[in-house]
């Protein structure tokens, strides 16, 4: 068992014992899409860390988007919990890289793609460089973040 699944395990039970609502119900909803994750696909397989964090990630971003929706609608309280859900599911996640720093990944990114092809990648390339760009960002920024930096820079 991965060990961000292991403490989501622990954080659970502390949370029941200290009989708070919404960082229980948050936790379980946690755990039930790391188990979705799990049984998807023609075999069930063990998540690893970075499973669990790309699940975490998906599922934190869905917070932030039922809450924007929710405030368009005028419908505040709704979207103060999605909100309070989404800062729960963030100390989970590893830190986000600033804007610098996504940067530094796209320009190393299109360094190796350089040297693989003898010559600058254009856009044409993109995918090759968006490829080594997103792992090295490893799930510490989001990948329309990341695309937006390569595409500056190409």
């Amino acid at each position: 068992m991965s060990e961000l699944k292991s403490k989501l395990r622990a954080d659970l039970t502390a949370a029941m014992k200290s009989k708070d609502s919404l960082r229980l119900g948050t936790l379980r909803m946690m755990l039930a899409a790391v188990q979705t994750a799990e049984v998807a696909g023609p075999q069930a397989r063990e998540l690893d860390d970075s499973d669990v964090i790309a699940v975490l990630a998906k599922e934190a971003k869905k917070r932030n988007e039922a809450a924007v929706v929710f405030e368009q609608a005028g419908r505040g309280e709704l979207a103060a919990n999605e909100r309070a859900e989404e800062a729960i599911i963030d100390e989970y996640l590893p830190t986000q890289l600033t804007d610098a720093e996504v940067a530094d990944i796209a320009d190393t990114a299109i360094a190796d793609v350089a040297e693989e092809l003898g010559a600058r990648p254009t856009m044409k390339q993109m995918g090759q460089v968006m490829k080594i760009a997103t792992r090295l960002a490893a799930g510490r920024a989001d990948g329309s973040r990341v695309s937006a930096a390569v595409k500056s820079r190409l």
